[in-house]
């Protein structure tokens, strides 16, 4: 599972069990972090997750900067609450790409905010997937 985390809204994508595609699946509006980390266990549960992977907005020249840094600290709670690996994968661009994507499409603007986050996240999580078949075994 994926999380692209935002200041207001974190989105949600999935992979299927062959870890070989990634969708997206939806949109947790943050409120407080206990809920955040009520939310995600539950969908953890729900879909049997094995490994969360999150996108780390990090500055210029991959710098960690205060966001990567709060995307970091999400990281350990949820990896320390949820007792579930937690990887990292440089999110660079993915929101700039989704909102291309859903332009291309012609999505309204309305609709573009509802799916953008789930759709940044499935491509965290695309790229993640990638990234691991790259890797010599």
């Amino acid at each position: 599972m994926a999380l692209d985390v935002g200041r207001a809204r974190i989105g949600v994508a999935l992979s299927d069990p062959g870890r070989s595609l990634a969708h997206p699946h939806g949109v947790i509006q943050r409120k407080n972090r206990d809920q955040v980390v009520r939310e995600v266990g539950r969908l953890a549960a729900e879909h049997q997750v094995g490994l969360l992977v999150l996108g780390l907005p990090l500055a210029g020249e991959g710098r960690t900067g205060d966001a990567a840094r709060a995307v970091l600290a999400l990281g350990r709670r949820l990896e320390r609450a949820l007792g579930l690996a937690v990887e990292y994968v440089d999110e660079f661009e993915t929101t700039v790409e989704a909102e291309q994507a859903l332009l291309a499409a012609d999505v309204s603007r309305a609709r573009r905010r509802q799916v953008v986050d789930m759709l940044a996240a499935s491509l965290i999580l695309r790229r993640y997937l990638e990234g691991q078949r790259e890797e010599p075994r």
